[in-house]
């Protein structure tokens, strides 16, 4: 499926700027930008590298401002918006075309009867850049002119210049800084460039999206150098920004690469029974799902992976992980990788649970979450379903036995299992541990500390995946399906009669009574447990059919479920403003893309229509061309209409509807 846009949508600002694109390099690093070559955000920029793959992201490049000359005229082909609110050069006037050719962004730009095209990827495994340019028409040789702008920062940052000097030097073939003795030299290079220094910071950037974002809003960034290329018709020429200064200089071999890589992506997925009959814009997510998984390396993993949640901004999370673990490469045929984050992470197992945030250098995991841990059985399950690994499961079981007698006992934050209910109680005061998790200072937007109802079917769900692999291994299953039974009876007690749907939190910390939000949370109680796991279904049919028809009703917008009833006082439908405008919004109606995975499961339960249960995910495909060309984001407003917001790619997003998909393909009678 090609995505591409013309001069409807590349000649004008607005539309062209909202658009963005995402290129990735497997450890952690990548590069960003708009459609319309205009830095809106502080995490724009050629080259964000992975200092200590896949953390310590820093912006090294940030942009290549181009000039074309062609008959004695010059075509500026970069944007910029300054402070003063001015929009200088113009350069989106000459796109005729953008394009995602695979995962790689490319432009051709028009001038006179000058057609250059402009592509951007990175190597695999390297923090290094690709910008190349191909002359596709031209009646003579053209000159291009362009102007290397660097920082040094980390990238949830700003740089206004001060008394910032850097190292400039030449490099053979391109130049080489450092932006003070100790930091990481980056290096710009092209064998064909006449290479000419420079010093200057080039002052008040003025980012749009982070203005909205309610954050210091402007930047600096320093021009060091000019690169002047003569082109022929016909010929390519490449640019590298890179942290190695060997790296390769020969474009058409790296684009090859690229391209090889992709083409074993769409091989691996290709090989899966439910591709068969995917619609097309299925395609795009298969690439987007590679360009969250990172290496990861432990001293006794060297080759560990592991998930970014999302970018650009988050760094890899353990509930993101195994929430997106599945759809991301189970089901995109690349079980090995599966198989290498699940021993990954059993390395980071503690105390029964696993880490909610992966920290920068020198800083310990946080084992603030409540469900990471049993997503974690959901993959286990998944993986072996799906390839009969028994060996994988040998090797883990001992830990998971572990995690079970850990939430038995009881762990941190007062997880533990209630022995009046066989339900699993989580939290204390200030504490948020479920995917619900804004907090403003001390204060905790949406207190769901008690028991809510995803944990606990969760919690059935892993006992049941207990039982199972215990089968599979010749033990005894009595335990499990014991303290199952116990909790298959206790969540009873989450039905509201009086609303027809569950309680959101039975025995809140902070409250009297038990919470009855009407939130999406209790549609895992339906998509979980498995059938395959031989236990009885926590809801009646009734019940499951007045959840899926409510949640259907109050919370189904095109693009996910909000995360708060519209009739509940304190809905927020639009997600927008500053640090704690935009937190208190999070979980208050903000819709999430990730809950359509849950509630296609739930509503093929029920209902058993797959027709319908397509129709809750179709509207994503037109969400491949809106803000992240060919991805999906982790947020939209709940109300109409209903545009994406926060990180422009998410995982647990593309991972779910990859998931809800698999769940439609495989289900009885579907001829989708």
């Amino acid at each position: 499926m090609n995505i591409q846009f013309g001069r409807e949508i590349c000649g004008h600002l607005h539309s062209a700027e909202e658009r963005e694109w995402l290129v990735t390099n497997g450890i952690g690093g990548y590069a960003s930008g708009t459609v319309a070559g205009l830095l809106t955000r502080r995490y724009h920029g050629v080259l964000i590298a992975a200092l200590n793959p896949p953390v310590r992201r820093t912006l090294l490049v940030t942009q290549l401002s181009e000039t074309l000359e062609y008959d004695s005229n010059y075509f500026p082909l970069h944007t910029s918006r300054w402070t003063n609110e001015q929009v200088d050069p113009t350069g989106y006037d000459h796109i005729q075309q953008f394009a995602l050719e695979g995962s790689i962004p490319t432009w051709t730009f028009a001038c006179a009867d000058v057609l250059l095209e402009k592509r951007i990827w990175m190597e695999q495994g390297a923090n290094t850049t690709y910008v190349s340019y191909h002359l596709k028409r031209s009646p003579q040789p053209i000159k291009l002119y362009l102007k290397v702008l660097t920082n040094y920062r980390d990238h949830h940052s700003s740089t206004q210049v001060g008394f910032w000097k850097m190292s400039i030097e030449a490099a053979e073939h391109g130049v080489k800084v450092t932006a003070f003795p100790k930091a990481q030299p980056v290096y710009v290079l092209a064998e064909q460039a006449e290479v000419y220094l420079c010093n200057e910071w080039y002052q008040d950037f003025d980012l749009a999206q982070e203005h909205y974002r309610g954050l210091p809003a402007h930047e600096d960034h320093l021009h060091v150098a000019d690169l002047a290329i003569t082109l022929e018709p016909g010929q390519t020429v490449t640019v590298v920004a890179s942290t190695d200064v060997n790296a390769s200089l020969n474009g058409q071999e790296a684009i090859a690469r690229q391209r090889a890589h992709e083409q074993h992506l769409q091989e691996c997925w290709a090989s899966t029974p439910h591709s068969q009959t995917a619609p097309d814009w299925m395609q795009p997510l298969v690439l987007a799902a590679d360009q969250f998984i990172v290496k990861r390396s432990l001293p006794e993993e060297p080759n560990g992976r592991s998930i970014i949640a999302g970018y650009p901004w988050f760094n890899d999370w353990g509930r993101d992980t195994m929430i997106s673990l599945t759809g991301l490469t189970l089901y995109t045929g690349r079980s090995d990788i599966t198989a290498t984050i699940l021993r990954t992470y059993a390395s980071y197992l503690d105390q029964g649970m696993l880490p909610n945030v992966f920290p920068d250098l020198g800083k310990k995991p946080g084992y603030n979450t409540a469900d990471a841990v049993l997503w974690y059985f959901e993959a286990i399950r998944a993986y072996y379903a799906e390839t009969g690994d028994l060996e994988l499961v040998r090797d883990l079981f001992p830990l998971l036995q572990s995690v079970i007698d850990w939430h038995q006992k009881g762990t941190r934050f007062q997880i533990q299992v209630d022995p009046d209910d066989g339900l699993l109680y989580a939290g204390q005061p200030g504490s948020q541990l479920t995917w619900m998790d804004a907090k403003i200072g001390k204060w905790v937007v949406t207190p769901r500390a008690g028991k809510p109802v995803e944990i606990n079917a969760l919690w059935y769900n892993a006992l049941g995946t207990m039982a199972q692999l215990a089968i599979a291994l010749g033990k005894s299953t009595d335990d499990y399906r014991t303290l199952a039974q116990q909790t298959g009876k206790g969540f009873q007690r989450f039905w509201n009669p009086d609303y027809g749907y569950c309680y959101d939190v039975l025995d809140p910390l902070d409250m009297e009574e038990h919470d009855a939000s009407l939130r999406p949370n209790q549609l895992l109680a339906i998509a979980y447990p498995h059938s395959s796991l031989g236990l009885a279904p926590l809801l009646t049919p009734e019940q499951q059919k007045a959840v899926v028809d409510v949640c259907s009703r109050k919370l189904l917008t095109s693009h996910g479920l909000r995360s708060l009833s519209p009739d509940d006082e304190r809905y927020c439908g639009h997600y927008g403003g500053g640090s704690r405008e935009r937190d208190a919004a999070y979980h208050q109606g903000t819709a999430w893309g990730w809950l359509l995975g849950p509630l296609v499961q739930a509503h093929l339960k029920v209902y058993g229509d797959p027709q319908q249960a397509l129709a809750y995910l179709e509207p994503m495909a037109s969400q491949l061309r809106a803000q992240c060309v060919g991805s999906l984001g982790e947020i939209f407003d709940g109300d109409p209409p209903m545009h994406s917001r926060g990180a422009i790619a998410q995982a647990w997003t593309v991972a779910q509807v990859i998931q809800g998909w698999v769940a439609i393909a495989n289900a009885p009678s579907s001829a989708s």
